[in-house]
């Protein structure tokens, strides 16, 4: 029988007049790992907090087992800033102990990239003072990680780690024996690490089995039982649930209750977004030119980031940007951006960006744009427009808009001063959503926002009708809103990636095992491959846009093939035709996929 390790009787906990927490009883057990979600302002730190006893409650209390070995990761670190990397994560282990020590290094290498430290000046023996929030953020995570615990209490982990660095987190954790409490909005890490869930809602805290898309599915069928008058609310958790059965059949483990009440549950409702609708709307506001960069190099300072890109952004694209940390996304972005707002007469260092006439882009970069604090939250929307055509005769007011993005009535009406980060990020999004654009570069969407305003977020870009890239680390975000997914994987090339995120950490991985054996490609395998002509590469790639629009189309097929079998699930016979169907088009996909690494390379 598991072994309690932390008791919450009877917690209550007040700010101002708002009650957050309100008689709440819970309890960790040794191998319990639980996500904590929740609207930003419920209460979840406090909440965790209070579970460490780093915050007093007002009322009830909690008990922690006799000897209770606990790490926390707070939003804020407590670290020496005129420390060494070496002395806070270290300690005084000797080179050779630390060094022989496989968690020490599998923490050094999974958060920084290797036992060296590359990206710090001086490595371990660098100074913390100068740092960014980010570097320390993962200097505290490491220095909690080295350690042995019985329990681990993470507030918001994913922060400031690329899509690398949050897969190795997610195998630590799920290998270590200690319990865990994870407040995060990272949903495909929430599914990777967690077998429960709290969700904190007004006050109270509802409990469910299972990782992050069992909790949707259960807190839908809740919501379905209780007849809640949240309709809008309720609506946001089917679509997305629909999501999770349809779009995403192989995310998760079966869910822990009947297939039948999920099956009811969705049987009304649409797929997440009718692409090929969306992309003739598209096409008749963009025209057949979006972004056409052709033989582009890409500098940031006297470093190039990229070389020679030939590359197209069409009429409806939806793509995932992802790679290694000063790769050259943002620097893509704003090449691209600036050759749109200078139409065309900015261009990069080498090649050329051809812009479409009719592109009117909108770009929510990393930097939070400065509003006027005196303005109200509603009057900073009016600034841009007082309704918004969303497509497919969709119109929103100013008002509407807001209370979409988490902006009730009241709070339409608070300074723009007194917002939060995360808030203000919600607000710079809303204001160019409201601009009515045609194109959209989204750099970090996800920052700061919790879990309910981005399936909000993607309930919106679902009936988005343009073009559109998001860099992101959010995993879930990417796979949800985008349809292809390309990356910069450090060696100043665009690649596509078939198989997605998934395949990006399998190239990422290999390369890293072929930099660690220091196997130099012999000579004589570089003078046996001869030299492409121009002729052949331009065919290549010609080949290349055959094979990508043929991908596309598979996944539209796969897409109504599982669509098929949620909406037949009690019809075995048919199920069986259907997921031979299925396997016959994994099977085309697989040498489609495989002709576009052969092309990907004379090209």
């Amino acid at each position: 029988m598991a072994v309690n390790l932390v008791n919450v009787e009877n917690v209550s906990k007040v700010y101002g007049t708002r009650a957050l927490l309100d008689g709440v009883s819970l309890g960790v057990s040794e191998g319990d790992r639980i996500g904590v979600v929740g609207r930003n302002g419920d209460g979840k730190t406090t909440l965790i907090r209070m579970l460490a006893k780093l915050e007093d409650a007002d009322t009830g209390r909690v008990t922690h087992s006799g000897g209770l070995r606990i790490g926390v990761l707070t939003q804020h670190d407590s670290l020496d800033p005129t420390a060494t990397v070496r002395h806070e994560v270290i300690r005084d282990m000797a080179d050779h102990e630390w060094a022989g020590n496989a968690k020490v290094r599998d923490v050094l290498t999974g958060l920084f990239g290797g036992l060296d430290l590359p990206g710090f000046p001086q490595g371990l023996d660098t100074v913390i003072a100068p740092l960014s929030g980010g570097e320390r953020r993962r200097i505290a995570l490491a220095k909690l990680l080295i350690e042995e615990q019985d329990l681990i209490v993470l507030d918001e982990p994913t922060n400031h780690l690329d899509v690398e660095g949050i897969a190795w987190l997610a195998r630590h954790l799920r290998e270590r024996r200690s319990a865990l409490v994870c407040v995060t909005h990272d949903r495909w890490f929430l599914d990777q690490v967690c077998t429960r869930m709290w969700d904190v809602q007004r006050g109270d805290v509802f409990e469910y089995e299972g990782g992050y898309s069992d909790y949707v599915f259960a807190r839908a069928e809740r919501e379905r039982i209780a007849a809640t008058e949240e309709t809008k609310r309720q609506n946001l958790v089917r679509k997305e649930l629909a999501w999770l059965r349809r779009g995403a059949p192989a995310r998760t483990s079966k869910p822990r209750f009947r297939v039948e009440a999920a099956n009811e549950l969705i049987a009304d409702v649409p797929p997440p977004r009718d692409s090929s609708e969306l992309m003739k709307f598209a096409s008749s506001r963009l025209g057949k030119t979006v972004f056409d960069l052709e033989d582009v190099t890409v500098q940031a300072g006297p470093k190039v980031l990229l070389k020679h890109v030939t590359w197209q952004l069409g009429p409806g694209d939806r793509i995932g940007l992802v790679g290694v940390n000063g790769a050259g996304k943002t620097s893509l972005l704003r090449a691209m951006a600036e050759a749109a707002r200078t139409q065309g007469e900015t261009q990069p260092v080498g090649g050329r960006v051809a812009v479409g006439r009719t592109v009117k882009l909108a770009y929510l970069s990393q930097e939070v744009a400065e509003l006027n604090p005196n303005l109200r939250v509603l009057e900073a929307v009016q600034q841009v427009r007082e309704r918004v055509d969303l497509g497919k005769g969709r119109e929103m007011t100013a008002g509407q808009l807001c209370e979409t993005f988490g902006f009730n009535k009241e709070k339409q009406w608070t300074p723009v001063g007194d917002l939060s980060g995360g808030e203000r990020r919600r607000l710079q999004l809303l204001r160019l959503l409201m601009d009515e654009p045609n194109v959209l570069f989204l750099d970090e969407p996800t920052n700061d926002l919790d879990i309910e305003t981005l399936t909000q977020l993607e309930d919106v870009l679902d009936s988005w009708p343009g073009s559109m890239i998001v860099i992101s680390h959010d995993r879930f975000f990417v796979e949800r809103t985008t349809d292809r997914v390309f990356a910069l994987l450090g060696d100043a090339t665009l690649r596509m990636l078939p198989r997605g995120i998934d395949e990006y950490l399998e190239r990422r991985r290999r390369m890293e095992e072929a930099a660690a054996a220091s196997v130099p490609a012999p000579a004589a395998a570089h003078k046996a491959v001869p030299e492409k002509s121009a002729a052949d590469q331009r065919a290549a790639k010609k080949e290349l846009q055959k094979i990508e629009r043929q991908l596309d189309k598979v996944s539209e097929r796969e897409a109504k093939l599982h669509a098929q079998i949620a909406d037949n699930a009690t019809d075995f016979e048919k199920v069986a035709k259907l997921d031979a169907e299925l396997r016959d088009l994994a099977g085309e996909r697989d040498d489609l996929e495989l002709r576009w690494l052969e092309l990907a390379e004379e090209a």
